[in-house]
């Protein structure tokens, strides 16, 4: 069985939905591939995921979400877990808020939607090989 993760955080299905399915092809089963629709929902994930020492490496997250935005999520995801790679998908962020994300939450890459398959695996492939 697998030991790392990737988590996936939008508010909208149909966009988990897509994400997921474009990370398997990109990297078949080599990870674990979860996904969440709130920031509240994801630090589920993430516990159970702790819990069962499976290791989270990157988490791709939606910036326009209800109660807690993408860059503030990022932000707390980076607090307690530095070494996890954070990368933030958008369709509407304001620069602040990227900027808020690379200063706080070592955002990795800004992915803006709507994205290409080949974008989402060479920013994967990439942060994941440093």
């Amino acid at each position: 069985m697998c030991d790392t993760a990737i988590i996936c955080v939008d508010d909208e299905m149909p966009i988990l939905k897509v994400l997921k399915e474009q990370l398997q092809r990109c990297f078949g089963n080599k990870y674990i591939y979860e996904v969440a629709q709130s920031a509240e929902e994801a630090w589920v994930v993430i516990d159970e995921l702790e819990e069962e020492d499976i290791k989270i490496l990157a988490i791709v997250s939606d910036w326009l979400m209800p109660n807690v935005k993408g860059d503030v999520f990022l932000t707390q995801v980076h607090k307690r877990f530095p070494e996890i790679v954070t990368v933030m998908l958008t369709g509407q962020a304001d620069e602040a808020a990227i900027e808020r994300a690379r200063q706080q939450a070592n955002l990795y890459a800004c992915l803006h939607k709507p994205w290409t398959e080949e974008q989402l695996q060479q920013i994967i492939s990439t942060a994941l090989n440093q």
